[in-house]
């Protein structure tokens, strides 16, 4: 008889937290509780599972006894702090945020693309960037096929990905705008990163910082994306560029991606490629307007790639257009996913 599973959510009340704790009713998973951790805050608030309600607990060492599975989307510094703690206590950490991202004893997995590295955790997975993921889905297949030697990905990134605050931030700026508030004027506290200098207005604009500038003019973001990609591939001779850009857009995030293979192929066939590829959804039809869309995306598991087009002057070289819902694949729903492969596995 098959084993199941006690799992713990911690972070359990924010826009992720609570997308994990609602996919974890359709999981492919035998569970037995789901135990929802969050700060003394939110301590007695309840959320519901299936037919009934959980009651949120403190996020503790303690509360980890007795986990299977600890579903971590609480920020770097509480993972960082209670990980390890729950590691101890018998449970394995799948980690959303991005501090063991670039561990080199943790494995930074996607599902579609690297499930073996699974086999290799020490106590600890991490869920890759919610970017860096969508675009791993979409380009693995083609890397498979006709191998990448270069990636430069622009990105146009939702709110959400700065969590509930950028969200009511992007809400209150269009709400005072309607009102007669000057676009210049608008009140800004939140982004383009909360933890940096300056604010500026993100309705009706595109901020080209998605959180801080390091000393060579890239940021965290564009760093994150450029490194994940190469851990997940295993390449590092794979040519990585990224500009990230925050957009006023609720949910979803959108990519221009523009690659270069390494054997000539053509349109067509990365077209039947990702139309059969795990995870992607091919939304590719010019003639009739059909391409991605960040709004139709939302609340949808899957990648969708479209505009796929050749380089006028490259003939190894291709656009994409590549779309997805950056709190379920790019997040909750790639986090279930590796429980699921990890039972799968038979590895938990």
């Amino acid at each position: 008889m098959s084993k199941s599973y006690t799992i713990a959510v911690a972070g359990a009340t924010g826009a992720v937290g609570t997308k994990i704790v609602e996919l974890l009713n359709g999981a492919n998973l035998p569970i037995k509780e789901v135990k929802a951790l969050a700060s003394k805050r939110s301590v007695g608030k309840t959320i519901p599972f299936k037919d009934t309600t959980i009651v949120v607990e403190e996020l503790t060492a303690e509360a980890f006894t007795g986990v299977d599975i600890a579903i971590f989307s609480a920020g770097g510094s509480l993972s960082e702090k209670f990980a390890p703690e729950a590691v101890k206590r018998g449970a394995v950490v799948i980690d959303n945020t991005s501090h063991y991202r670039m561990d080199e004893n943790v494995p930074l997995v996607v599902p579609e693309v690297n499930p073996e590295s699974l086999r290799d955790h020490q106590g600890i997975i991490a869920n890759p960037n919610c970017s860096t993921i969508q675009m791993m889905v979409a380009l693995e297949p083609i890397r498979q096929a006709f191998g990448l030697e270069k990636i430069v990905v622009s990105t146009y990134q939702a709110v959400s990905g700065a969590g509930a605050q950028g969200i009511a931030e992007l809400e209150n700026q269009v709400k005072a705008y309607s009102e007669g508030t000057p676009l210049k004027e608008l009140k800004a506290e939140v982004l383009p990163s909360a933890g940096d200098k300056k604010h500026y207005p993100i309705a009706f604009n595109a901020l080209p910082q998605i959180d801080v500038f390091g000393e060579d003019g890239y940021t965290l973001e564009e760093w994150k994306m450029i490194n994940e990609t190469k851990k997940i591939m295993s390449d590092d001779t794979i040519k990585v560029a990224a500009t990230c850009v925050r957009i006023p857009v609720v949910s979803g995030h959108s990519e221009s991606i523009y690659i270069e293979v390494e054997k000539e192929t053509n349109v067509k066939a990365l077209q039947e490629l990702l139309a059969n590829a795990p995870g992607v959804v091919l939304q590719d039809d010019p003639s009739q307007q059909l391409y991605p869309q960040a709004i139709n995306s939302i609340d949808d598991k899957a990648t969708f790639v479209g505009r796929i087009r050749r380089d006028l002057d490259n003939p190894k070289g291709f656009h994409l257009w590549v779309v997805s819902d950056n709190l379920l694949k790019g997040a909750a729903w790639n986090s279930i996913q590796i429980a699921e492969k990890m039972h799968a596995l038979k590895l938990l």
